[in-house]
């Protein structure tokens, strides 16, 4: 059976849990001002963060990679009241835009911002983790997760992200890609960690949910 993409699209976000107002506007601005937009989570894999975060209710959370705040505004909703949710990123330029975003919304006092270069911020971060989500640098992925995987609790999830890479995972790869080597090990090592287990979604550009078993 043959589905058209946009029409199948279209049909999944129409019933699926509309996209909240603040977001809509984040998304317009984002569209509007903002290089590269399409790097936003948008409506369909916003919805898809926000759930599996009210599934976990993390008290924790570590974003690495936050762009201009959207799916760090959508991790926050299944926070618990007393909860954290740390967000790295590296470009100045878009540290008030999020904040903006941050303090419009209920969770902006949880919300804390780090600025720079999460290799070097993660060890600083004196904190338990629930619930990460990983969507920065490709090259640093598997950096990423050996910083993180000391810092989650038993039962914690990674939320993994891009990891098709525009489908560059099944393709073959130029001498000079380096991201797409990096994610076919890092998605290698999610599937055979003994510490994790592994299941990875075709949406938009795949999304990988592991989960820490011991």
């Amino acid at each position: 059976m043959n589905l058209d993409s946009e029409k199948i699209n279209e049909y999944v976000e129409n019933h699926s849990q509309a996209e909240p107002e603040l977001l809509q506007k984040l998304s317009r601005e984002t569209w509007q001002k903002v290089l590269a937009p399409r790097m936003l989570s948008g409506h369909l894999q916003g919805r898809i963060l926000s759930m599996i975060s009210k599934l976990i209710q993390p008290k924790n959370i570590l974003e690495i990679g936050t762009y201009t705040g959207y799916s760090a505004l959508c991790l926050a909703e299944g926070m618990t009241k007393d909860g954290e949710l740390h967000t790295i990123d590296v470009n100045e330029e878009l540290y008030d835009f999020q904040r903006k975003y941050f303090d419009a919304s209920e969770y902006g006092a949880q919300i804390i911002q780090h600025l720079g270069l999460a290799v070097d911020i993660i060890p600083t971060l004196d904190k338990t983790f629930d619930l990460v989500f990983i969507d920065a640098d490709k090259s640093n992925y598997l950096n990423y997760l050996d910083l993180v995987l000391p810092k989650l609790r038993k039962g914690a999830v990674i939320l993994s992200d891009n990891v098709l890479w525009s489908g560059k995972v099944v393709a073959e790869v130029a001498e000079n890609d380096l991201d797409t080597k990096v994610l076919l090990e890092y998605n290698k090592r999610l599937n055979e960690d003994p510490r994790l287990e592994t299941v990875l979604l075709p949406v938009r550009d795949g999304l990988s949910i592991s989960r820490v078993t011991n």
